[in-house]
């Protein structure tokens, strides 16, 4: 907790101080205070000044007030340490910033179409005399906030067709208030409001990279301007000497791997002993690029029978051999639980199974130990998916020898019931669940499941900004959401055997409507703690049934609660999750285009090349020279002799 920080003492008998300082009294006069206590002694004291009497009563105040004060304004302040160590981050805040004009001008065209139909949905849907017509107006349109709601929750598809249900049995043509209402909103304009997203915010960040293009461009300028001025050369053209580049790119501070990539391409021109500045900002190109690990030679052997073997076992088809025994084990798998779906856990014959397993895991292990012969422990280690594959087989493997010899199989009338740590099943069903796992070794195989598995990876590392960024949205509203609704719903007991009469005398407030939070069984997504008030937003987000957590926790507390949950919904679908998935397709389609003329080999050597910078590198425009030199002039710490 919070509070226990503000008791620093010791335990074991050394006095703790809890602070000093200096501060001025009553009337001017200035005091010095230190308050010390032991806690094993049960003891403290006050040194100095004549106020000590009131210094406790102070610290008294402080103690009790933060054990009762529940809102805690600190708790929102703990995310911007993470944004402000982050220059990416921040940078995207920007681009947020100058995207929100845009965006809530298309928030305002869609409030504004919600306002019309709700106008036009309680003319249509009126009380009338008739008592069996009603059913719409008291489901949907009985106020004007009720006919909001509902009309916002169609607009997220969330409530289809549960809304136009009463109206619809009565007669057909209502149906065309909604269609009219689904098309126009949630086809058009939430659509058009993701394109709007996705196109302004594209041009920040376009205008970002802009930016940091043209300040490293301007500091390789500066830096062979340096050089060539160091050279003193008087030829015509500007050249700069390769050793003077050397001995920069030894003391520059970057990681190892682009000094080692630089230092490869400059190299290219040591037969000549120099470059001039095109190709001297060419080299730094490899700044974009990640490493390629290269793979180690194959070992050599001397007899031919081995040199054969090497040759089959290293070939491409023993790959797509393996990928198809292991596409018949997870057969195999998906065959014994379809026949075993019924039956309980003491009457399934895992006998047969594991058999199967034994089978199948004796090729895996078959199939590493021929791979590590042919390319050797290096060469092995060094493709991921061998990495994979072989950590996965070493650890089926341990688990099939214990379950043989714990359980002394092929005895297949063991008892199934726990023995030791784990049962047979549940050993059993950590094999299934690996050897299933195993199977996305088919990835790397297939071109375009490549290509997706190669996006997602790239999304990891290029749009981390964007997560960091949700992960504080998500705490910031989850802090709020404990402030205003912990404890505002309590589950009855026992629910299951309740009657709804009994749940009735709960709280005037339950409801077991068809759909609702309690009717749903809800209760245990709350905001009574942090991690329930975290999924609870995600399941917001996702915007399936949440209508049901907005209605519930108006009825509990106050209407202005569904407040919270339309920010939210805006915050995070609306924004977040449409700008995120513009931005996975502009990185696929990048992708996309540049994979046509590759094999699926060369799938993986994309993400070589793939930064936020190069997705974007056809939209750059790079500075001129004239550019770069009239900043260069401008610098107040460069004074260059041209």
């Amino acid at each position: 907790m919070e509070t226990d920080s503000l008791l620093i003492g010791s335990v074991n008998g050394a006095s703790g101080d809890y602070g000093s300082g200096s501060g001025t009294g009553h009337g001017g006069a200035s005091a010095s205070r230190r308050m010390s206590y032991s806690v094993a002694r049960e003891s403290c004291s006050v040194e100095g000044g004549s106020d000590d009497e009131d210094l406790y009563i102070q610290q008294a105040v402080v103690f009790i007030e933060d054990a009762i004060q529940k809102l805690r304004i600190r708790r929102l302040l703990r995310p911007f340490f993470l944004l402000q160590n982050s220059s990416l981050m921040k940078k995207t805040l920007k681009c947020i910033k100058r995207t929100l004009p845009e965006i809530a001008s298309v928030i305002l065209l869609l409030a504004l179409h919600l306002c019309l139909f709700t106008m036009i949905g309680m003319l249509l849907f009126a009380k009338t005399e008739d008592p069996k017509k009603n059913e719409e107006w008291r489901l949907h349109f009985r106020t004007m906030p009720d006919s909001l709601t509902s009309l916002l929750v169609l607009l997220t598809t969330a409530n289809n067709p549960d809304v136009m249900i009463p109206a619809y049995s009565l007669h057909r043509a209502y149906s065309i208030f909604f269609v009219a209402f689904s098309v126009i909103g949630t086809y058009c304009l939430m659509n058009l409001l993701t394109a709007i997203i996705y196109n302004q915010f594209r041009g920040y960040l376009l205008m970002s990279v802009q930016t940091s293009i043209i300040r490293r461009r301007l500091g390789i300028r500066a830096a062979f301007q340096v050089l060539t001025c160091q050279a003193a050369q008087q030829a015509a053209e500007e050249h700069v000497l390769l050793d003077s580049v050397l001995r920069v790119m030894s003391r520059v501070q970057m990681k190892s791997y682009y000094r080692a990539a630089i230092t490869t391409e400059a190299q290219q021109y040591a037969d000549v002993g120099y470059m001039d500045r095109e190709q001297f900002r060419k080299i730094f190109d490899e700044l974009d690029k990640d490493r390629i690990k290269e793979h180690p030679p194959l070992p050599q052997y001397n007899s031919p029978v081995l040199q054969r073997l090497q040759v089959v076992f290293s070939h491409y088809y023993l790959t797509i051999l393996g990928n198809a025994v292991a596409l018949a084990n997870v057969m195999c798998i998906c065959t014994i639980l379809v026949l075993n779906s019924e039956k309980s856990i003491a009457e399934r014959d895992n006998y047969i199974m594991e058999s199967i397993n034994l089978c199948f895991i004796l090729y895996y292990l078959f199939e590493m130990c021929v791979k590590i012969f042919a390319f050797g422990w290096r060469g092995y280690l060094s493709y991921r998916n061998n990495i994979f594959d072989g950590f996965l087989t070493i650890l089926l493997l341990v688990l099939q020898i214990t379950i043989y010899v714990t359980y002394r199989l092929p005895y297949s009338h063991w008892d199934p019931s726990s023995h030791g740590v784990m049962s047979l099943w549940e050993m059993v069903r950590l094999v299934n669940m690996l050897i299933v796992f195993r199977f996305l070794r088919i990835i790397p195989d297939i071109k375009l499941m490549a290509l997706v598995a190669s996006t997602l990876l790239d999304l990891l590392k290029n749009l981390r900004a964007f997560a960091g960024i949700l992960v504080v949205v998500y705490y910031v509203y989850a802090v709020f959401g404990i402030w205003l609704f912990e404890g505002a719903i309590k589950p009855p007991p026992e629910i299951s055997v309740l009657s709804n009469t009994t749940m009735e005398n709960i709280t005037s407030n339950f409801s077991m409507e068809c759909g609702t939070y309690e009717q749903l069984g809800y209760w245990p997504n709350n905001f009574d703690d942090f991690a329930a008030a975290i999924i609870l937003l995600y399941d917001v987000m996702i915007v399936n049934n949440w209508q049901a957590f907005m209605d519930a926790y108006s009825r509990y507390t106050t209407e202005w609660a569904k407040i919270y949950f339309v920010s939210w919904w805006l915050t995070s679908s609306v924004m977040w999750v449409n700008l995120f998935v513009a931005l996975i397709l502009e990185n696929f389609i990048y992708k996309w285009d540049r994979s046509h003329s590759c094999s699926v080999t060369d799938v993986e050597k994309i993400r070589y090349e793939t930064s936020v910078q190069l997705i974007f590198k056809e939209q750059i425009q790079e500075p001129t020279e004239e550019e770069l030199l009239c900043q260069l002039h401008q610098h107040p710490h460069l004074n260059l002799h041209w």
